[in-house]
Order: structure tokens, then sequence, then C-alpha cells
């Protein structure tokens, strides 16, 4: 009864000007591709994936709905496995990985439907009540009292933690640095002791230039330091971890076990950061925080969208989950726009409910279907 008829269905949707992006985001047109799955028993799953393109659809359609067409949404291990070798050739990175992460994501939104679970709770189970949440919704500006304006915001909300990015680097020489500094000492001030201060880089710095700016950014007691190095420089960051005691975080552009296999093994973050519709969906993300909690590493997932929600509520081993406060209705990113019913923020927590499979469904106001 749960033989899959139908793959690959998809919709691309503009970016709705919910982001204000730092100067090294790239382009302003971005995509989301949403993966339906049709089961026989007449349940439909949703793989929601950002940041893609027709070709990310192009490799859904022609690569790996063929594959998963007759096949059951229970057989999550087998299918994944044959989507990722037989796309072995083509990229084990990128847009490949984020095709197999949403058709994943749907068979796993299909098998909480199925059998009227969560998928938290085909994962592992609920393991809190409630999520803490971070507030992320932090832009560097050239006026920093606006940025405190916002973390004070956040702070009055009921907010524990925040994150800011950081607009300055290494093109910006001696007096970015300082920007830098004079808005991680403010923001500290603004804030006080008790609320956790994160940092992003967003793969901004060169290795010289973090290994300048972190002895500068030590007094502030800041939480982490996201991605200051490229994905790849497995050993810049191995260097830069051990030259600090700030916890150095990354993953959110890392793939699959093998590319965190990586990251972990060679020592280069104190926090994993993966995201389930890029790493290779549930069925691989389960794997990898395993690989984490190995090593004893916390695993705080890059971004609010519903597939990460229902990891974070699934293991004990993520304490915390990003909120962006003023992306959406919801507070979630553009992603959070195209569906109805995502998880409600309030005092600085999220409430995840008992709906079967993620507990979303298409905004239909937003995607005609």
């Amino acid at each position: 009864m749960d033989a899959l008829y139908e793959a690959g269905d998809r919709t691309l949707v503009g970016a709705m000007g919910l982001f204000n992006k730092p100067i090294s985001a790239s382009g302003e047109d971005v995509f989301a591709v949403i993966v339906r799955v049709t089961a026989e028993n007449g349940m439909t799953g949703l793989g929601i994936v950002g940041l893609g393109s027709e070709a990310l659809a192009s490799i859904i359609e022609t690569r790996l709905a063929p594959l998963v067409l007759g096949r059951s949404a229970f057989d999550v291990e087998l299918v994944w496995e044959m989507m990722f070798r037989s796309t072995i050739n083509i990229g084990r990175k990128g847009l490949v990985l984020e095709a197999i992460s949403g058709l994943d994501i749907a068979l796993w939104d299909i098998m909480g439907k199925t059998t009227q679970r969560p998928v938290f709770d085909l994962l592992g189970g609920r393991t809190r009540e409630k999520i803490r949440a971070y507030a992320s919704a932090g832009y560097a500006m050239d006026d920093l009292d606006q940025v405190v304006d916002m973390a004070k915001g956040y702070r009055e909300a009921g907010f524990t933690a925040m994150k800011m990015r950081f607009g300055w680097g290494p093109r910006d020489g001696r007096a970015g640095m300082r920007r830098n500094v004079e808005m991680v000492r403010r923001l500290r001030e603004a804030i006080g002791d008790d609320m956790e201060l994160m940092t992003d880089a967003y793969m901004g710095w060169t290795l010289q230039y973090a290994l300048e700016m972190l002895p500068l950014l030590e007094p502030y007691d800041i939480a982490w330091l996201e991605e200051p190095l490229i994905p790849e420089d497995y050993d810049g960051y191995a260097r830069l971890r051990s030259a600090t005691k700030i916890a150095i975080a990354g993953g959110e552009h890392e793939f699959t076990r093998y590319g965190f296999k990586q990251l972990i093994a060679n020592g280069c973050v104190d926090i994993v950061q993966l995201d389930v519709n890029r790493c290779g969906g549930f069925t691989e993300a389960r794997k990898i925080v395993a690989l984490a909690q190995a090593f004893n590493l916390p695993v705080v997932p890059h971004a609010p969208d519903i597939h990460n929600v229902h990891l974070v509520m699934s293991h004990i081993g993520i304490p915390l989950i990003e909120h962006f406060p003023h992306h959406g209705r919801d507070g979630d990113t553009f992603l959070g726009e195209l569906v109805t019913g995502a998880p409600e923020v309030r005092d600085g927590y999220m409430y995840v409910e008992d709906k079967p499979g993620l507990g979303v469904e298409i905004n239909t106001s937003v995607v005609p279907l």
C-alpha cells in the first residue's frame, strides 16, 4: 500500500525579499524546489530544498525519480544508497545531494503520515517539551545603534542567545577589524553577560585574518565563531581551532557522512552544523549526528526549517535551534513562507506539535498547486 507511483513534481518559487543579504551573498534570485512524492495509499510527502534551481529539479526528475518509483516509502536506507551511488559520477556534493535530500525528506514525511506519527517520533521520539531557540537575524550595519537595538529586542522577547554576522573582512583591513570588534563589544554591553552571543563570518575570512581577529574577540565571551573559512579548508580549520578558546562551528556547507567524517576527524570544529536538506536528508543526517556524538561534539543545525526542527526534537545531543525573528510570518526562512503549520516560537522557545509527518502543508496562496 505504500509503493510510490509519482515523484519529482516541483514548483520553482522566487525568494520573497525576506533576506537582507550580506556582502558575501551570491546573487538576488533564490529558488526553492518542492518535491512531492505520492504513495499508493494516497499519502503525499513533501521535501523542500532551498537554494535550488531548474538544474536541481532536472536531477530529481531524470536521475532520481526513476529509482524511487515503485519502491516502498519505508525503504529509505536502500533508496538512499541507490540514489547516492547512481549519481556518484556527477556530484557527491552540492545540487546532487540537495536533490537526494529533498526526496529523502519526502519519504520520511510519507512514513510519518502513514503511521500517523511525527517524523521526530520515527527518528527517536520527543526529547523535550520545547526547543530553546537562538535569534539569528543580526546583520552588520554601518549604524551600530540599529544592531544594538535589534539585540535588545531579542533579549526583551525572551531569547537567551543570539547570532550576529560580521560585516567586515580581509579587504577592509585593520579598520574593518576594529569595526568587527566594536560591534561585538557593543553587543555584549547591550545584552549583558547572561545572554549567549554567537558570531558568523560566512566563509568570508582567510586563515591569517581569522588568526588575527580571534584574540581580539576572546574577551567578549563569544559562544562560537561560525564558518570563518571556506568549507574545504580542513587544515585551516584545524589550525584555527587549536589557536583559540572560542568554539569553531561549521558544517552548513558540508555533505554526507563522508564529508562530516573529514570535518570531525581532522579536528576542524567544536560544533557541527549540518542541514538536513543539504547533507542527504534524514536518512543521512541521523548518521552524521551519531558520528558527532561519538566525538562528544554538539550538533546545532543550520536554519530553522521544518526538517531541521524534527531532527532537533529527536536528539538529546542537539541543544538548540536557529530562528530568524524577522524572516517570514512564522519567523522562518523564506522556505517557511512556502508552508502552513510551522511551529510557533515564543519567549525564546520553539513549540512543536505532535502532527503526522512533517506537520506542514504547502501554502497554496504562495504556491498554486
